[in-house]
């Protein structure tokens, strides 16, 4: 197997493995507690984060560019089929709009909140397709931007997912036998960021990073909450942490509460991109639900060119 079907791969795989065992660590938050239990269980079942990223590869590999309306009809037609994957209220209050309404899914999403968008991290959790399929391109943040547009309109929002399909598309590019170029990434991130939040969250985490700031304590600082500014930046930190080992980076950013799932999610997409797919666990990967098909999307992703924008 090429060095970036590995990674393409290790990104989609690990986003989803991320998600499930994130899901999990709700009910078994000890360590050794989650450890037991993934030895047990025949299969890891992965969330609203997984299915969407599913459905983004899919209208990618489909379209082979980002064309916003596809991707929302791609939504809409997953969340139909699997409502139960675990939505928060905001895409079916999107996809009923849209439906009712006869408008755009980038205008229904700007009507929530009172009209200023969602800051929320669920375009970021998805964002894995976009890093991947377009991390060599110069209009990385705009792809980043129309993808989470569908569902996020408030910048802080897009600017998150932006922030992690950079990260993705960087582990992408760097060879994990290398020393890790932490201090580069990290103001690659910081200079690629639109919005002071996510930049003064990025600065935050080189600091503590730099400090050897213990996990928990860090965790506290830079939020585990839903919103993107407040639960990326520890999913950065955990990568960061632990650019070398899946499992580490994995346990780092499921095992101190918040929003398990997402963080998981977010993590392990930025590590299996940089680490490939040989470096995630075998018992691990067997057991994802729907691995095959993830797999699938991975290798048609990897071997389709963006067309010109």
């Amino acid at each position: 197997m090429n060095n970036i079907k590995a990674k393409y791969l290790g990104g989609m795989i690990g986003s989803a493995l991320g998600d499930a065992i994130g899901e999990l660590a709700f009910l078994y938050r000890k360590k050794e507690d989650l450890c037991a239990q993934l030895e047990r269980l025949k299969e890891f079942r992965y969330t609203d984060d997984s299915a969407m990223a599913i459905g983004l590869a899919e209208s990618i590999t489909k379209k082979g560019c980002l064309d916003q309306q596809d991707l929302g009809e791609t939504f809409r037609k997953n969340f139909k089929k699997e409502p139960w994957r675990g939505y928060a209220s905001g895409p079916p209050t999107i996809f009923s709009m849209v439906e009712q309404l006869g408008i755009t899914y980038a205008e229904a999403a700007g009507t929530l909140f009172g009209g200023t968008g969602s800051l929320g991290n669920g375009a970021a959790m998805r964002i894995v397709p976009v890093g991947l399929f377009f991390h060599n391109s110069s209009d990385l943040y705009e792809m980043a931007r129309m993808s989470a547009a569908v569902t996020h309109a408030h910048p802080v929002g897009i600017d998150g997912a932006a922030v992690q399909a950079k990260a993705i598309a960087l582990a992408v590019k760097l060879d994990p036998r290398e020393a890790f170029p932490r201090e580069v990434f990290i103001d690659t991130l910081i200079g690629f960021a639109g919005t002071p939040e996510m930049k003064e969250k990025i600065r935050d985490v080189r600091d503590l990073l730099m400090n050897r700031v213990h996990p928990s304590a860090a965790a506290q600082q830079l939020g585990r909450t839903v919103a993107v500014h407040e639960s990326l930046p520890f999913a950065l930190y955990s990568f960061l942490r632990h650019p070398k080992s899946f499992e580490d980076c994995l346990f780092c950013a499921i095992l101190h509460e918040g929003d398990r799932d997402t963080l998981g999610a977010m993590a392990c997409a930025i590590s299996g991109a940089y680490v490939g797919i040989k470096a995630i666990p075998e018992s691990w990967r067997e057991k994802l639900e729907n691995r095959l098909y993830i797999e699938d999307l991975a290798l048609r992703l990897s071997e389709s060119k963006p067309f010109p924008s």
